[in-house]
């Protein structure tokens, strides 16, 4: 079954797929004339500080912040950790420039999907607005379309207790385990302890934890990286260096080191920006309609500084510390000069980086912010996954999700879950082909909303 499965999503995450989420924000930049860029001080003024322009009677639930802050919840997670070491030690330094090119093209697809989230959100029996893909697939291109939008429900609901869920308390308990001698069992009680108390109290309380949490995780581990840059300042303009030549050419067979191709910084930089800041999946879609403003357009522009956060400043953090430490040569510093264990496995390379630096209390942030990063994961894709279970039964079942997600996060840190994992990886590529039709088929709508609010609030 397992090896089913890696086919399959060999499959679906191949270069084609590749080719369409990255075309995808590539034709939405066009057509939005470079919004992403234009307009991305103004996005992150509307993020972080009061909008003079905003109707305090704006409908919604949470404000802007809370709702970026919930949607970055889900994005910062182990894939910022894990997930870049594995791009840099398999694809070299320069998949560092391709994950900062999806990322960039990627802030255009997150645009479009926040907006049409707002245009297209509906308020549910309880009086809480509900959005996402779904719903702009069916109310936005027809009804006709909408075994789109219950497939996209479908994959998300399940991808929701995998990979945003299972694997995340597995990692953590691994974590717990290995740094501070805490068994699975005991990490699994505490996070479903946490887990219920958080998510039994709705999306006020989720969003309210998330506004705290998501800003003291990313500016601790933000802060360690800083300092082990001070510390190895001398080699930040090569490893910029070495990012821009690799970009664009091989790395050559030396000695035990077999080189890496182009081709490979694109694959490895590309795919796991992806999977960092899930651009054009879709999940930005399920919290965004929740945001109190009185525009669709102001909540598409804070929604796209998630993704310049999470790809331009978190994932660039990791992959400058591995390249300036020489712990990206996982033949044990070849090219570098540092010599390393070159058998260690993406996190705990990571891990063994920041501790070159500094020392126990390097290897112990890394620990922490694994932690937290899978923590926050959980609870964000908490509110992807219940959005979806909605959309498909109603509120009146929405306590069995929660029940089945609880028990997911305890699952997780007992059992082995690579099938779960190859599971929730495929779910994640047949939600994001749904999303993406969507988008393309709606992009009059993106572009009219877009003019629509730049001509009557005059932003310059």
């Amino acid at each position: 079954m397992l090896t089913f499965l890696e086919n399959i999503n060999e499959l679906l995450w191949g270069t084609p797929t590749l080719i369409l989420l990255v075309g995808t924000g590539l034709f939405l930049t066009v057509i939005l004339k470079g919004l992403q860029f234009k307009k991305l001080a103004y996005a992150f003024k509307l993020a972080f500080f009061k909008d003079k322009d905003e109707d305090p009677n704006a409908e919604g639930d949470v404000s802007n912040f809370k709702a970026l802050m919930t949607s970055l919840a889900g994005m910062i997670g182990n894939g910022n950790i894990a997930g870049v070491a594995t791009a840099v030690t398999l694809g070299g330094p320069g998949a560092i420039f391709w994950m900062w090119i999806v990322g960039l093209l990627g802030m255009a697809t997150k645009y479009a999907e926040a907006l049409l989230a707002m245009k297209y959100r509906v308020k549910n029996e309880d009086g809480e607005y509900s959005s996402g893909p779904m719903y702009y697939i069916e109310r936005g291109i027809g009804p006709k379309w909408k075994f789109l939008a219950v497939a996209f429900a479908g994959f998300a609901a399940f991808a929701a207790l995998g990979i945003g869920n299972s694997v995340q308390s597995n990692t953590i308990a691994d974590v717990m385990e290995n740094s501070f001698n805490i068994s699975g069992l005991v990490t699994g009680i505490i996070l479903v302890i946490l887990t219920a108390l958080i998510i039994f109290g709705g999306l006020q309380r989720i969003s309210s934890v998330a506004s705290v949490f998501v800003p003291v995780m990313a500016i601790l581990y933000i802060s360690a990286s800083l300092v082990i840059l001070v510390i190895n300042y001398e080699n930040i303009i090569p490893a910029f260096s070495l990012i821009f030549q690799y970009a664009f050419n091989p790395i050559s067979a030396v000695g035990g080191f077999s080189g890496i191709v182009v081709s490979e910084a694109i694959r490895h930089g590309v795919s796991k920006g992806i999977f960092s800041n899930e651009a054009g999946l879709g999940t930005i879609a399920l919290i965004a309609g929740n945001a109190k403003t009185n525009h669709p357009v102001k909540q598409a522009l804070v929604a796209m500084t998630g993704t310049f956060i999470v790809t331009i400043i978190v994932c660039t953090m990791t992959g400058l510390v591995l390249i300036v430490t020489g712990f990206w040569d996982t033949t044990g510093g070849l090219l570098s000069g540092v010599t390393h264990d070159a058998t260690l496995e993406a996190g705990a390379l990571t891990s063994s980086a920041f501790g070159a630096s500094l020392g126990a209390i390097g290897e112990y942030v890394v620990s922490i912010s694994v932690v937290f990063f899978g923590f926050s994961t959980i609870l964000g894709w908490y509110v992807y996954g219940v959005k979806c279970f909605e959309y498909l039964f109603g509120l009146k079942y929405i306590g069995i999700y929660r029940i089945i997600y609880v028990g997911a996060t305890f699952l997780g840190t007992i059992a082995s879950l690579n099938t779960v994992w190859a599971f929730a990886d495929m779910a994640n590529a047949l939600m994001m082909i749904p999303n993406l039709i969507g988008l393309l088929l709606l992009y009059k709508v993106v572009k009219s909303e877009t003019e629509d609010f730049f001509g009557k609030f005059g932003v310059r």
